[in-house]
């Protein structure tokens, strides 16, 4: 099986075992160490299943950075506070432009609106965008007309990472840097690793194939050792992947 927590906890032990640090998003934009892993979370769903991420990596000593969305899918107050108490970072999954039909002032409304909500709950310096893949709107282009530094923001991955630098990996489509069902999660870039399940990263890793800095991106809810919750989320995500293959192309 792939996309369990049994594999999730091997591929953590693999990069601790090869000595990369962990490092917050907030915290490689500050002071990038020189062998770091950044371990991103988009909670776009079950917020639980991110709580039992941030545990597990607050129990090894690893910090990561969770970024929730400002639905009821995904915000948990209690969830966000809990979180954060583990040492993570906090940050906005925004999709301002989709929720507002494209409108960039009520876009940006709803922007500072959400973003004031969640650092009441935590400290947020650092953004990222939420593909929406059904939707027309990239929520990215509402800085064509704004500046998120504006608002004593720091960063945002798809703008502020040097990917030729820092290898990206992202389970988008319940797949590894998967191009065919991927309709915003796209970098430039010129690393060529093709990776079609969790256990070639974590060989890859053993036989220091990997660069001394990555991201990863994870999305908590496609993770999980409950059976009926695995075969439902496969089962789902291979329809979504089919009507994301067809937007993409």
């Amino acid at each position: 099986m792939d996309f369990d927590i049994n594999t999730y906890l091997k591929l953590l032990t693999a990069i601790k075992n090869k000595g990369y640090s962990f490092q917050t998003f907030q915290e490689f934009i500050k002071e990038p160490m020189e062998r770091t892993v950044v371990l991103r979370h988009d909670v776009d769903l079950k917020p639980l299943n991110s709580l039992e991420f941030a545990r597990i990596q607050a129990a090894k000593g690893i910090k990561g950075t969770f970024y929730f969305r400002a639905v009821k899918e995904s915000w948990d107050d209690d969830i966000i506070k809990e979180i954060h108490s583990l040492g993570h970072e906090i940050g906005y999954h925004y999709e301002c432009l989709t929720t507002t039909n494209g409108n960039l002032e009520h876009a940006m409304l709803d922007f500072k609106e959400n973003l004031k909500a969640l650092r009441k709950l935590a400290p947020v310096e650092t953004i990222c965008m939420h593909g929406s893949p059904l939707s027309k709107y990239d929520s990215k282009d509402l800085w064509k007309s704004f500046d998120y530094k504006d608002l004593d923001l720091i960063a945002e991955p798809y703008f502020d990472v040097d990917f030729y630098k820092t290898l990206y990996l992202t389970d988008t489509g319940r797949t590894w840097n998967n191009k065919k069902y991927s309709v915003r999660d796209h970098i430039k870039t010129d690393y060529q690793f093709q990776f079609t399940s969790t256990k070639q990263i974590i060989n890859a890793i053993d036989c220091d194939e990997l660069p001394h800095q990555i991201m990863f991106t994870f999305h908590p809810q496609r993770w999980t050792n409950n059976k009926f919750s695995w075969l439902k989320e496969f089962l789902l995500q291979n329809v979504k992947n089919q009507i994301k293959r067809f937007l993409v192309k």
